[in-house]
């Protein structure tokens, strides 16, 4: 059997990718990392472009992302960890110069399909080597009979971007700050549900990447482009979360109206989040609460001081399974977003 093999965000959780939050770097400066932050958050990165994140920050996230896999790890769940790899080092391509960002969020870099591990073809220029991290296990992987595959490694001139890039009128959605010169995307801006995969054109994905995606993936599975209120889109696994078969957590802000092929389906409204006001969110909103990760149909973690999420989980008929995470939340993402699963117990089905 093949070490890789995973369908969908439900099945039994056999083997799983934690990302590490050492050497955590604020990134140059450049309109496409802007595009899908807050002011507030745009001026962070633009006084502390090039600099590490603060040192108490990356050590209060790496010991919630140390207590995250100590707790898969009891549940059962085998688990790997990427090797660091040094931020501050500037690389580049005709035409720009980088540094990195981090090796956190294995799910911004790495999707899996079947027995497939792809690397996705990322539109930041400080995420161009995002993969090293990970090629260690990527290796082992391929030779335990997993196929390994890439997007088309992108050039990332500035011809992929809308240079003049702004807010559009408030209350309006932004357009998007790729353009379509290449194909880039992330893969958090996918969601398996078996046969069928959920997209969304973000601030990073684009929809010549999202159809490289479709004609890599063949006539076995069925690609659905959604489109949500959200002025900043980047990550689909913030807004609209299937977490079970008929079972659908979404963004009550920017679903206001359920897809019509979820018609049927349980829906709940993720609760308000209860992250404090003062509590840093360097690169996300406080909706990053409902970033959870399943374990199997009915276990699921959550931030340990969530309380309602915990509640409505309980009332949902699901098992929460506490973790504290909130200081790795000011990183950018949560419980799915600093995973991938690897090894899901399951077969490729169809839920619609």
């Amino acid at each position: 059997m093949s070490p890789v093999n995973s369908h969908n965000e439900w099945d039994p959780l056999e083997e799983v990718i934690v990302g590490v939050v050492e050497g955590a770097t604020f990134p140059p400066r450049h309109v496409a990392v802007e595009a899908p932050l807050d002011e507030q958050q745009r001026e962070i990165f633009r006084s502390r472009a090039g600099t590490p994140f603060p040192p108490e920050r990356i050590a209060a996230a790496k010991k919630e992302l140390d207590e995250l896999s100590a707790i898969l790890e009891a549940e059962g769940v085998r688990v790997r960890r990427p090797v660091p790899q040094d931020q501050l080092r500037e690389y580049g391509a005709p035409g720009w110069a980088s540094t990195g960002l981090y090796d956190a969020m294995p799910r911004d870099v790495l999707i899996v399909f079947g027995d497939e591990i792809l690397e996705s073809p990322m539109a930041w220029r400080s995420r161009y080597f995002a993969t090293s991290a990970y090629r260690p296990l990527l290796k082992e992987y391929l030779r335990g009979g997993a196929r390994w595959e890439a997007g088309p490694k992108p050039e990332l001139p500035d011809e992929l971007y809308d240079l003049d890039w702004s807010d559009g009128p408030e209350g309006e959605l932004g357009h998007s700050v790729v353009t379509e010169f290449e194909p880039v995307f992330d893969a958090a801006d996918f969601i398996r549900c078996g046969r069928d995969i959920f997209a969304q054109l973000s601030n990073v994905t684009n929809d010549i990447g999202i159809e490289w995606l479709r004609r890599h993936l063949g006539d076995e599975y069925r690609v659905h482009i959604l489109q949500f209120d959200d002025p900043h889109p980047m990550h689909i696994d913030a807004t609209l979360m299937p977490l079970a078969p008929g079972k659908l957590l979404i963004n009550p802000e920017r679903v206001p109206k359920v897809p019509a092929i979820f018609k049927g389906w349980d829906v709940l409204h993720a609760p308000k989040p209860v992250i404090p006001d003062e509590h840093p969110l360097y690169m996300t909103s406080k909706w990053i609460n409902m970033n959870v990760l399943m374990l199997d149909e009915r276990r699921v973690l959550v931030e340990r001081q969530d309380e309602p999420m915990i509640t409505a989980m309980k009332k949902w008929g699901l098992t929460p399974i506490p973790c504290n995470f909130r200081n790795f939340n000011s990183f950018g993402g949560s419980f799915h977003c600093a995973t991938v699963d690897v090894r899901r117990r399951g077969k490729l089905e169809s839920y619609f």
